[in-house]
């Protein structure tokens, strides 16, 4: 495990901070390694504001996707809402569904079958169209390289709105609108939207058009805020205010069918952390083990007792899926050792009955061991499908791109990405994808690092300091949870490890002369040697709050100690 020191921000910068805010030095640094220098940009992160949101008109080709919406209510058209079958799918075709069945009653919906269609449009859910005489699709978390299945779908009469998030190709489908802002010729101002928060903006669109308020889209904001999480998108900009408004939705009013989610969940203040670590896989374990609709019809339950139901099964998905990804990871970690594959730059393994819905988590279960660029491949059909996951810092997008002449389609982000290929192609992709891995990895990015924002004293750490980094919430990706460096500190005799294998550390620690503060290290139990044999130690570690019995004290989170 490496420590990197962020960058520490200019003295001066951190001292003009100081005075306009009145905050002190540690709050400045953190604040400017956010990219926040000013009075006014600090008031938008310490205090979001959903007006503040951008006017979705700014998005290419909003009004164009808007009029073809309105035209279709006109004329009594039937509209089919289509989405991947993931979490960020499920939720935007939730969302758009739910928000127009609220103005016009002739919506569907459709979530491609994992297994039989794969992801993104299918022709299967064109020809659905075709039969139910849907002359309308709004594509959304998918769509934005189907040149082909558009231009099929134009052939029978029937119209594309692209709502999507990830990288076009060098060509668009000719839809009648493409809402994408990673596209080039769009300058929306703000790019890291995910599917579902593309989807919002199409709302967000059609109910200016209603003169309907901001206001009246808040109920949405527990789907936006689940797929932000889930999706692992930076918790900056517009993303940041969608999330802390719909963590606020997901705590005081959820739709029933997130209700019935998290109701096993014996917390008061549900985090994003949660949405990650409870809702989201449960979301996703619909797709996974059965089919992505079930979510969908778990999210647009307005019943709470039928939703109570739903949640019941898509639990048992749930569990299903926990006893495959297991099972799968250690069957890929014995192929892995019994090939010799250990040394590798990066790991691709493959055997044709793993189940496709679970070699996504198993590339990162994976990468929790070897740390490097990961393929997980399956059969389907008559071709190898494969889910990639990558490290921090590297590219694997890029990395697939380089070796594209052996892949039949490919798409994703830069650490998550999805695959196919024929059987015959495995072996050569399999080394052009080591090769280029090899090549172009920087060999830091190899070990896992830890990223610390702030050499902290334990004389700074008090409950004021404490409640400034709640206000830093919701963390995420650009906006990770800040992380603290000590040294000169000492167990003051109480160090032990718990846990039903002991992995886990707890102690009670001091530095110099300050207060004792309590602090847990899970996975950290083989570190206790370090803490009673050395005289002093240090730390890296997370502030947070801790309850119990009914009081609340400050805890540190350790990541890592030395």
């Amino acid at each position: 495990m490496r420590w990197t020191i962020k960058p520490q921000p200019e003295s001066a910068k951190v001292k003009h901070l100081q005075e306009v805010l009145n905050i002190d030095s540690i709050t400045a640094k953190l604040l400017i390694q956010r990219g926040i220098t000013t009075f006014e940009q600090a008031k938008a992160f310490f205090r979001p504001d959903l007006n503040n949101l951008h006017d979705p008109y700014l998005m290419k080709d909003m009004n164009l996707a808007v009029d073809r919406i309105e035209q279709a209510i006109i004329n009594q058209e039937n509209i089919l809402v289509f989405g991947d079958y993931d979490v960020d799918g499920t939720t935007a075709v939730s969302l758009v569904s739910s928000y127009l069945r609220n103005i016009y009653p002739n919506i569907a919906t459709y979530i491609p079958d994992r297994y039989e269609e794969g992801y993104g449009i299918s022709y299967k859910g064109i020809d659905y169209a075709d039969d139910n005489d849907i002359s309308l699709i709004i594509a959304l978390d998918c769509g934005i390289k189907s040149i082909d299945h558009v231009d099929y779908a134009k052939s029978k009469g029937i119209d594309f709105i692209i709502c999507d998030h990830h990288r076009p190709g060098s060509h668009l489908p000719q839809a009648v609108a493409v809402l994408d802002p990673k596209r080039d010729d769009c300058n929306y101002p703000y790019d890291e939207l995910c599917g579902c928060g593309v989807g919002f903006k199409l709302i967000q669109a059609l109910a200016k058009n209603r003169n309907q308020t901001i206001e009246d889209l808040v109920p949405y904001l527990d789907l936006v805020a689940t797929a932000i999480a889930a999706d692992i998108v930076p918790i900056t900009g517009e993303n940041r205010v969608l999330a802390h408004f719909g963590l606020q939705v997901i705590n005081r009013q959820p739709r029933p069918g997130i209700k019935a989610l998290i109701q096993q969940v014996k917390k008061k203040e549900i985090t994003i952390t949660d949405v990650v670590f409870i809702i989201a896989p449960r979301i996703n374990a619909a797709g996974r083990i059965k089919h992505g609709n079930h979510a969908v019809t778990l999210l647009t339950e307005f019943n709470f007792e039928q939703a109570a139901q739903f949640a019941a099964e898509i639990e048992k998905y749930n569990a299903d899926r926990r006893d495959l990804d297991q099972h799968i990871t250690r069957m890929a970690l014995q192929q892995i050792e019994e090939n010799n594959e250990e040394e590798r730059y990066s790991t691709v393994v493959f055997q044709e009955d793993w189940h496709k819905g679970v070699i996504g988590i198993v590339a990162s279960r994976l990468i929790e061991v070897f740390y490097r660029p990961t393929l997980v491949f399956t059969q389907s059909g008559d071709k190898y499908a494969a889910s990639a996951r990558s490290v921090p810092g590297f590219d694997v997008y890029n990395a697939l791109e380089a070796c594209s002449e052996h892949l039949e389609q490919f798409g994703g982000h830069m650490y998550a990405a999805g695959l196919t290929l024929k059987a015959e192609n495995y072996q050569k992709f399999k080394d052009a994808f080591e090769a280029v891995v090899k090549e172009t990895i920087a060999i830091e990015m190899l070990t896992p690092e830890i990223e610390v924002d702030a050499e902290l004293d334990f004389s700074e750490i008090n409950p004021k300091q404490l409640r400034i980094l709640k206000q830093f919430e919701p963390f995420g990706p650009q906006n990770r949870t800040p992380v603290f460096w000590s040294k000169d500190l000492k167990d003051t005799g109480y160090a032990k490890t718990i846990g039903a294998d002991n992995s886990h550390l707890k102690m009670t620690i001091k530095q110099r002369d300050s207060a004792n503060f309590s602090a847990i290290g899970f996975n950290l139990g083989d570190k206790i040697d370090l803490v009673l044999n050395e005289k002093t130690f240090e730390a890296v570690y997370s502030v947070e709050e801790n309850e119990w019995n009914g009081s609340t004290s400050i805890q540190l989170r350790l990541k890592d100690l030395r």
